[in-house]
């Protein structure tokens, strides 16, 4: 029923009896942990020793670990598995997704504001480069998800934006510039995210388009992504209900499944309507949206019964390979279903020549690939294209320590632990230095004691200051219901409220959508991310010795009016 040799494997006959006779050779205990993909978050004796006496996986899913960890992982994992190890990352911008040295090029919908397909492609040359120099072979990316409610807590600028055209081109081209060089990519969340404003690590998560406009949206994305030749999809937990009952009228509310449950979206529209022939993978399976969907020991061998080939981490690996070897044994699994998910499984490895010798992998030589000179200029030039100057008061800028010796800055950003809580590095601090380099006074904005009738003047402020600037470092991550701005007592402290008076500039680092919260702020940029490349590159616009030359790949006045002032 699976044709190795068409797209997306394209196997040879040898590589085919590869498959057949791995599998024919195999116990049922060794094709369920081939269905794993076990998360790895460290390289040590411990966690590889725990793992591999309890099963076989058929992947791994490293988080990101210095260039020394990664290259130790990649060699063990290599030397303790009887059948050559898928070995992933999430990939999403660059090689910072799997190793601290890595380079951060830049958000998709950084790349989005360039407005250039070709540096999508680059983008994944870095991911793929800085992957293989560690031993990867597979990226959990791109995220073809179409950003269409700002609202939402974790598409954002993990996306290429909302215009489902450029999406699918983008996406289109990082898929076809990672395989080139033998990394897999996996184009996700079927059947797309950015329609709910919640979160699917946290709720079933909905995509509420009808059948039509789905085709013509995410539909659109999927098939460039597969004509592309994406190797994997990976499934979400989120449900499409319109799709679900066209193909199922029979269907009450309350059977409808998440992407990673729904037989009808597995097999009837991704395999069936769109023709995918790849492998199908879950999103962690950790995640809330899964777990609510279903209890967890019918939800683990239900995935692979419904459709999905490989299930994404463990929420505890001895018992849920457990719950898989049960499913199969009672059936749940037939044996069909299961030979058919782990030829896919292995045809992949096959596509990829992992059954072949493998490439001999060091810490030397990984670190003259990764962060490596033309990834941090195409870091750099992906900034200098991206950063998007949404709307400008007349004159306000360049920025000059002729025009506003003093400024005061308001930095938003969470600091200490919640830096890390939020995936974001300090910039604004960095901003500040540059500032000041620059010649320019910066004094940081603290907020008075409570204390109505005994505040500073306004006067004195408007007075004192030439001009006020807002960086606001506020970043997507999982877990997070919104990403909005709070403002500070008393009584929201600094929230414009010299903008009629001073000079105001409002830079977003991250978040793309804070015109919700300022709208009436005059001068305003996107960013898209925080990185070195981005610092150095707003300066250079800021102070009007570089163009503005990004294009909002979103609505950054998120459908407001009053966010046009």
């Amino acid at each position: 029923m699976i044709d190795l040799k068409e797209k997306p494997f394209y196997l040879q006959n040898e590589d085919v009896k590869w498959v057949y006779e791995t599998l024919r050779a195999m116990s049922v205990e060794e094709k369920a942990g081939q269905l794993f993909c076990v998360l790895l978050k460290n390289d040590s004796q411990e966690t590889l020793d725990h793992v591999f006496h309890l099963l076989q996986p058929g992947g791994f899913m490293y988080r990101i670990m210095p260039v020394k960890n990664a290259v130790h992982a990649s060699r063990e994992v290599r030397r303790r598995s009887r059948i050559c190890p898928l070995i992933a990352a999430n990939l999403e911008k660059g090689g910072n997704g799997i190793v601290e040295e890595g380079t951060l090029v830049g958000s998709p919908m950084e790349i989005a504001a360039t407005d250039d397909v070709a540096l999508a492609g680059s983008m994944a040359k870095v991911c793929a480069r800085e992957a293989v120099a560690v031993g990867a072979n597979w990226a959990f990316a791109p995220i073809i998800d179409i950003d269409t409610n700002f609202r939402n807590p974790i598409t954002n600028t993990r996306t290429f934006g909302s215009d489902p055209e450029r999406v699918a081109q983008m996406g289109a081209a990082y898929v076809e510039s990672l395989q080139k060089l033998g990394v897999a990519a996996t184009i996700k969340h079927f059947p797309g995210d950015g329609q709910d404003e919640r979160d699917q690590h946290l709720v079933t998560s909905i995509n509420d388009l009808d059948c039509e406009t789905w085709m013509d949206t995410y539909g659109k994305v999927y098939r460039a992504g597969i004509d592309a030749g994406a190797l994997t999809v990976m499934a979400g937990h989120i449900v499409q209900p319109a799709w679900e009952k066209a193909i199922n009228p029979e269907l009450k509310d309350e059977e409808l499944m998440p992407g990673t449950l729904s037989r009808e979206l597995l097999q009837g529209l991704l395999r069936g309507r769109l023709g995918f022939n790849g492998v199908i993978s879950t999103d962690a399976t950790t995640m809330a949206g899964f777990m609510l969907a279903m209890g967890r020991e019918r939800a683990v061998p239900e995935t692979i019964a419904r459709g999905c080939d490989m299930f994404l981490f463990a929420r505890n690996l001895e018992e849920d390979y457990q719950f898989m070897l049960k499913g199969i044994h009672e059936g749940i699994i037939t044996p069909e279903r299961l030979d058919e998910a782990v030829i896919r499984i292995l045809a992949l490895k096959a596509a990829l020549g992992l059954h072949r010798e493998q490439r001999e992998i060091s810490e030397e030589k990984a670190k003259m690939v990764v962060g490596c000179a033309e990834h941090t200029r195409w870091a750099a030039e992906t900034a200098d294209k991206g950063i998007t100057l949404v709307k400008e008061e007349k004159g306000v800028l360049p920025l000059t320590p002729e025009k506003y010796k003093r400024i005061l800055l308001y930095r938003i950003e969470p600091s200490g632990e919640g830096c890390s809580i939020y995936k974001v590095s300090p910039a604004v601090e960095k901003i500040k230095q540059k500032l000041l380099e620059e010649g320019f006074t910066v004094d940081e904005f603290v907020p008075q004691p409570y204390g109505e009738g005994f505040t500073t003047k306004y006067k004195d402020m408007v007075s004192t200051y030439d001009l006020m600037l807002y960086v606001a470092n506020l970043a997507t991550r999982s877990n997070q219901t919104v990403v909005r701005i709070e403002w500070k007592q008393p009584m929201g402290a600094d929230c414009g409220l010299y903008i009629n008076d001073v000079p105001t500039v409002f830079v977003s680092l991250e978040n793309p959508y804070h015109l919700l919260d300022f709208p009436r702020v005059k001068t305003y940029i996107n960013c898209y991310s925080g990185n070195d490349a981005v610092v150095d590159a707003l300066i250079e616009k800021l102070t009007g010795r570089s163009k503005f030359k990004g294009k909002s790949p979103i609505d950054p006045y998120c459908g407001k009016w009053d966010a046009k002032l």
